[in-house]
């Protein structure tokens, strides 16, 4: 008799199910990773803004102007978050909003003049942190 080469439709599922399997774990993985990746420019770009509110309030004594071109702080523009300045004299809120077409749609952190730090919104799955910015979706800091 001759011997058959090659694997069976059996030994091609059991194979196709076990790539099944790893890629429903991967890709959950890799999407979150992806994600926090993303998060990364707003917690650099509101930190910067903040240093430069305080530089603008160190030669001006106020807030009020800040965030306006031709300013040592002016707006703050990003890829992946819109960023938005609510300025009294002596106070400030910068807030940096996601962006839902590049999937950090839900997202909202904020910074203020003491550095307070707040994430004021998370989309569903993660857990949103009132005295810090979350890093991942168990709502660590």
């Amino acid at each position: 008799m001759k011997a058959q080469n090659g694997m069976t439709l059996i030994e091609l599922m059991g194979v196709v199910v076990i790539i099944a399997i790893l890629a429903s774990i991967a890709i959950p993985s890799y999407r979150d990773y992806v994600i926090r990746g993303k998060l990364a420019e707003a917690f650099a770009t509101l930190a910067s803004q903040r240093v430069k509110m305080e530089q603008y309030y160190q030669d001006q004594r106020t807030y009020n102007g800040a965030c306006t071109n031709g300013t040592v702080a002016p707006q703050p523009t990003g890829k992946y978050f819109t960023y938005a300045c609510n300025i009294n004299d002596q106070t400030y809120t910068i807030t940096a909003s996601g962006v839902s077409a590049e999937g950090v749609g839900g997202f909202s952190f904020t910074v203020d003049q003491n550095n307070n730090r707040v994430t004021t919104a998370a989309p569903s799955g993660w857990t949103a942190a009132p005295t810090c910015w979350i890093r991942n979706k168990a709502g660590d800091c």
